[in-house]
């Protein structure tokens, strides 16, 4: 009976011992979460809008027959760059040549009418004084005279005709620029009264770019130059062409006009630029983007796309405020390179939280150390504000180390705690069976 009880009080006391046991690591006070942060400060921040549109060449001009023939020879070779005045096509000349000849004999016959209506009317003038002829006869003669002068400028002008149309036998370049493919070939009959197209020239340094805009756009950019909250940076707009891939165009265009009309189904209007072109990179109707500047706003404040949050309820930050943490709602315009515009939200000073904010949350005691940004080229794609969601990655790449690092602490402790109670029944173990030997003795001494 007494071993009995004795046993079921070592037990006892090991179960009693087992359950008080707690682990070092559970009683450990949270470490207070570290930021990154930066000092918001305002300064001067270019106004530019993203804008397409298509490249139109800055001169274009359809070689067209301008007589009747047949294509004797093409002299380019198509794709070439030609010279204004240069030759491109020979018609057969033969007709012209025949239509001139026969002008120039005309004008033959025209100077002698004229000779013999001279000398008629000389001979008739002193007889009208004598009555010999009447004075009829003499105002004929004088008007055979005119007719005559009239008919030989006639014959004169056929003459210039047929020059300029042996002239136009020969096809030249109307401007200077790049040539496309031929429309016509060799023995063809081409005709001045159809118009018929033989190649058509493009100039392609400068080309224009014709931008669609919307007109509530121009309207607000106006107000506020007037207000002076955005003021011109030169007499022109700048525009810089781009991709979204990261290729910037290397020349810079300038603004030309704002077109004086508006389509009526969109809103918009077009902006007309011109771009210099020397390596003809760019063609008529390609599609691209620009960038118009050419004004700055007066104060404004910029922060790393990957401290603005985007949800549901707009645009927010985390602001460190006497070492804690508040997040406040801001208004992002827009884009500049890898920053975001906030227009309200963030004064100067105030401490912005770019890395760590996913472990914290608005009232949080934090420890702020300064954001360095990584060595990394910044973005050339300038993202929408309407689409993009800054901080996304960082923040992601941050919480799965995070929750790496968590779950390494975990196992550790567990590991302590394991081993921290396998010490402990083993001590009470081995207690329990030195009662149990001290009871053996006792029993065999009775």
């Amino acid at each position: 009976m007494n071993e009995s009880f004795r046993a079921f009080l070592s037990l006892t006391a090991l179960l009693a011992l087992s359950a008080c046991s707690t682990p070092e690591s559970a009683a450990a006070p949270a470490s207070t979460p570290e930021v990154g942060v930066i000092t918001a400060s305002s300064t001067e921040v270019p106004v530019e809008s993203e804008l397409r549109g298509r490249i139109e060449a800055s001169r274009t001009a359809e070689v067209r027959a301008r007589v009747t023939g047949v294509i004797l020879e093409r002299v380019f070779e198509e794709g070439d760059m030609v010279e204004k005045g240069e030759v491109l096509f020979r018609i057969d000349p033969a007709p012209m040549k025949a239509a001139l000849a026969q002008a120039r004999a005309q004008v033959g016959v025209a100077e002698a009418n004229l000779e013999i209506a001279k000398l008629t009317a000389a001979r008739l003038e002193p007889l009208v004084g004598t009555k010999a002829v009447s004075g009829q006869t003499y105002d004929d003669a004088v008007a055979a005279v005119a007719q005559s002068e009239a008919a030989l400028e006639v014959a004169q002008a056929a003459v210039k005709t047929a020059k300029l149309d042996l002239d136009y036998a020969t096809v030249r370049a109307p401007i200077s620029g790049r040539i496309g493919r031929t429309l016509v070939t060799e023995g063809a009959l081409v005709t001045a009264t159809e118009h018929t197209s033989l190649a058509t020239i493009v100039q392609l340094d400068p080309v224009y770019v014709n931008l669609t805009v919307p007109v509530t756009q121009i309207r607000s950019l106006r107000e506020a130059q007037t207000k002076g909250s955005v003021h011109a940076t030169g007499e022109q707009a700048e525009i810089t062409i781009f991709e979204s891939d990261g290729w910037t165009y290397p020349h810079v265009g300038t603004l030309l006009f704002t077109d004086v009309t508006v389509e009526p189904k969109t809103g918009n209007t077009l902006l007309r630029a011109t771009v210099p072109n020397p390596d003809q990179e760019l063609l008529p109707g390609m599609y691209v983007r620009a960038r118009v500047g050419g004004a700055t706003t007066e104060q404004a404040v910029t922060l790393p796309q990957q401290a603005v949050q985007r949800d549901a309820a707009g645009s927010s930050v985390y602001v460190v405020n006497a070492g804690k943490a508040e997040r406040r709602a801001v208004e992002v315009s827009r884009s500049m390179g890898n920053q975001w515009v906030v227009n309200s939200g963030v004064e100067d000073g105030e401490l912005v939280v770019v890395d760590g904010f996913q472990s914290i949350r608005p009232g949080a005691d934090v420890n702020t150390v300064a954001w360095q940004p990584k060595g990394e080229a910044a973005p050339t794609e300038v993202a929408q504000a309407d689409t993009s969601k800054p901080g996304t990655d960082s923040a992601s790449d941050e919480a799965e180390q995070g929750e790496q690092a968590d779950a390494e602490q975990g196992e550790q402790a567990d590991a302590e705690q394991g081993d921290a109670e396998q010490a402990e029944q083993a001590k009470q173990a081995a207690g329990a069976k030195q009662d149990a030997k001290a009871s053996t003795e006792a029993k065999g001494g009775r």
